[in-house]
């Protein structure tokens, strides 16, 4: 088995869209105007409208705009550079500026539009880039 993505399920895809796209650096792959991908080496980023619930068994599946419980992490070079770079993109939004964690990552932490959060994080610690080395 091989964990390829995360979906998230949104009212206004084209917004997520442009945020992902503008906190990442990675154009994302608009395949039609209810779904989109964030493509990484290390898996993908889909974003779904509120439109292809159908597909899944009805419109109650799921519900944008409410998730409290799922971080979207993205390993980056240097989270102190992310932070600077993004700048007034994330003011409001942002939950915690970078913070060294316990395990061994510099960790950046924030909303997109939709409320989910959003970690960039840099392993820093000996362990913690080891632990990457795969």
């Amino acid at each position: 088995m091989n964990f390829v993505s995360t979906r998230i399920i949104t009212a206004d895809v084209k917004r997520l869209v442009a945020f992902y796209e503008a906190v990442t650096g990675i154009k994302l792959t608009l395949y039609t105007e209810d779904f989109a991908e964030l493509v990484t080496e290390a898996g993908t980023l889909a974003i779904g409208s509120t439109r292809t619930l159908r597909l899944f068994g009805g419109d109650n599946v799921a519900s944008p705009a409410e998730n409290r419980t799922a971080i979207i992490e993205f390993r980056v070079a240097d989270v102190d550079e992310q932070y600077r770079r993004l700048g007034g993109l994330i003011d409001g939004a942002l939950v915690q500026a970078p913070t060294t964690m316990p395990w061994g990552n510099r960790s950046l932490l924030f909303r997109d539009p939709d409320g989910n959060l959003v970690n960039f994080f840099t392993p820093v610690t000996a362990e913690a880039i080891a632990k990457f080395e795969r």
